[in-house]
């Protein structure tokens, strides 16, 4: 049995909803391991730049992706969900979608006042310095908003799993 094997095309993803989740989705993986470990992680490794190209282009790909999801309806769920999961579901895919912008802002905000590169390829800086109160505010955001995308990240791939699971409701295998 193949993973779409009994997926009414009809209520399957398109093939660019599914590439925007599958490229966001190991981009922000990989820079939330980056970002949370990067204190752990020898020193000559340097990891921060490729953190902040990475975080950048979650940037983009995310404005693209969030532009492009206004204009797209998403498929209907072929099992309804309940009143309080599809709330939380809907919660759960704006947060991540907010923090997909936020997230990078920050970081370009306040890498903006340092004397660092911005990223391995050009990359404007934003006019503020080290006094100006909104870098310290974007640093301490962008640190604890980073707990709190991995929390979402969490949950997001544990209630995946969950459909697939335990519900066995297709849910997973339509965005595959």
């Amino acid at each position: 049995m193949t993973v779409t094997e009994g997926i009414d095309p009809a209520t399957r993803y398109n093939g660019t909803a599914r590439a925007f989740h599958a490229v966001i989705a190991v981009l922000i993986i990989a820079n939330l391991a980056l970002g949370l470990l990067h204190e752990s992680l020898p020193k000559d490794w340097n990891v921060m730049p490729l953190h902040k190209s990475i975080g950048l282009v979650v940037l983009v790909i995310s404005v693209a992706r969030l532009l492009w999801r206004l204009t797209w309806r998403t498929p209907d769920y072929t099992t309804p969900l309940g009143r309080w999961e599809g709330r939380a579901a809907r919660a759960m895919h704006w947060g991540l979608y907010v923090l997909m912008v936020i997230m990078p802002l920050t970081g370009w905000i306040f890498s903006s006042a340092g004397k660092n590169p911005l990223a391995f390829f050009p990359w404007p800086r934003l006019g503020v310095t080290k006094a100006d109160p909104i870098v310290g505010l974007s640093h301490e955001g962008h640190e604890i908003l980073g707990y709190l995308m991995a929390a979402l990240v969490v949950g997001h791939i544990l209630a995946a799993l969950r459909h697939h699971y335990v519900l066995k409701d297709g849910v997973l295998r339509r965005m595959w």
